[in-house]
């Protein structure tokens, strides 16, 4: 009963600590996300990798047995199915000694004495096999986990007596079982390939009643409750996924140009340029020629059309890094008069200051000034009349600091 009671607070301790661990764990890992929530989620768990994971043991029979604690080993097999689950087949070998036949239900068969004794000074042998489901709570360095596994076992009992054995038959027995398992434990992970692993278990085995029909006699429990501390290591083939470093990869900035400007994003000092301004070697905008932003002949009012490619403009005007001063140039097409260049000159004023005030009105917040070049610095051919629409124009200069 004593070491019933051993082994129920060896293996509820063992439990209460792992948990205990879990929590910290995991309060550790709220705090760290709660710092980090700017950060980019984690990428999903990856790692399927298979591994063996030799260990040793250390058995505590149940007083049922009357025998005394022993060693063994042995081998696993087994394969990370997904970021809770292990599965893996085991196979162990495990000894400890006999005091003597194994606890019935009749008075006086504990211990048997004088010609009658048996067993004493013997061994018993425990060969088996199990399939373990592992549960993780959570993967890291500190990985705990509760396990639960069934499998057979193989239990042969040898006897060595001063007397004469009782009953004189039955010297060496075996007898096949059924056993089940449930317990807790945790891995550390020293390297990629090499974590520590440890564990206590509750075993059923089935073997008792077995057991006690092989001499005749009768039993009050149908099954053997050992506990079992094993104690091993982990070994995963191949590389674990995302454990190797990314490599070191240069600022690529010298080859990206990302507001198309002809200035690369290691050069550019105007990052964010509009489409269509030309700019200096150091990306930053001279002058936007307003596309599109044409006028009916001899006038300066603004047309829907006009007005809609100016909210374009107004958008990227406001995005634009460069707070800089802009003039406003007007342009009017030459219509083949020469007395009418004064009066041209005025049209292309009224022409900027329309468009200066129309930007304002949006929200561009640059000094705007609006400045007239009457017929000026054509742009296409005055003898065509597709030529003079483009000449009817409005451009956005870039003035110095």
């Amino acid at each position: 009963m004593l070491k019933k009671t051993l082994m129920a607070l060896s293996l509820a301790g063992l439990t209460a600590m792992t948990v205990v661990h879990a929590e910290d764990a995991a309060t550790t890992a709220d705090t760290m996300a709660t710092s980090e929530a700017a950060a980019p989620a984690s990428s999903t768990f990856t790692d399927d990798r298979w591994y063996v994971a030799p260990f040793g043991s250390f058995v505590q029979p149940s007083g049922d047995r009357n025998a005394q604690g022993g060693w063994g080993g042995g081998l696993a097999l087994g394969k990370i199915i997904n970021e809770y689950f292990n599965v893996e087949v085991r196979g162990f070998w495990q000894n400890w000694g006999n005091n003597g036949m194994a606890n019935t239900s009749r008075p006086g068969e504990l211990y048997v004495t004088g010609a009658a004794q048996g067993f004493k000074h013997g061994a018993t042998d425990m060969t088996g096999g199990t399939i373990d489901l592992q549960y993780y709570f959570m993967r890291d360095t500190f990985s705990p986990y509760v396990v639960f596994a069934m499998g057979g076992a193989n239990n042969s009992w040898r006897g060595l007596t001063d007397n004469t054995p009782y009953p004189a038959a039955h010297l060496r027995t075996q007898t096949s079982s059924f056993i089940f398992e449930a317990g807790a434990g945790a891995t550390y992970e020293l390297a990629d390939n090499f974590l520590l692993r440890a564990d206590a278990r509750y075993r059923g085995d089935t073997a008792a009643g077995q057991y006690y029909n092989n001499y005749g006699l009768s039993s009050h429990t149908s099954v053997f409750n050992d506990l079992v501390v094993n104690v091993g290591f982990v070994v995963p083939f191949g590389d674990k996924p995302g454990a190797a470093a990314a490599p070191m990869v240069a600022d690529a900035c010298a080859s990206r140009d990302s507001d198309a400007d002809g200035v690369n994003d290691c050069d550019d000092k105007c990052p964010g340029t509009a489409s269509g301004t030309k700019v200096d070697d150091q990306g930053c905008p001279i002058v936007m020629e307003l596309r599109g932003v044409n006028f009916k002949y001899d006038s300066h009012e603004l047309t829907a059309g006009a007005k809609t490619i100016l909210d374009g403009v107004v958008e990227q005007l406001v995005a634009m890094p460069s707070k800089k001063d802009i003039e406003v140039a007007g342009y009017a097409s030459f219509e083949g008069n020469k007395g009418k260049e004064q009066h041209n000159l005025h049209l292309s004023q009224r022409r900027s200051e329309s468009v200066a005030a129309y930007l304002r009105k949006k929200g561009v917040s640059n000094n705007l000034y609006a400045k007239g070049y009457g017929t000026e610095f054509p742009v296409a051919d005055n003898g065509t009349e597709d030529g003079r629409v483009k000449n009817r124009r409005v451009e956005l200069r870039w003035m110095g600091d």
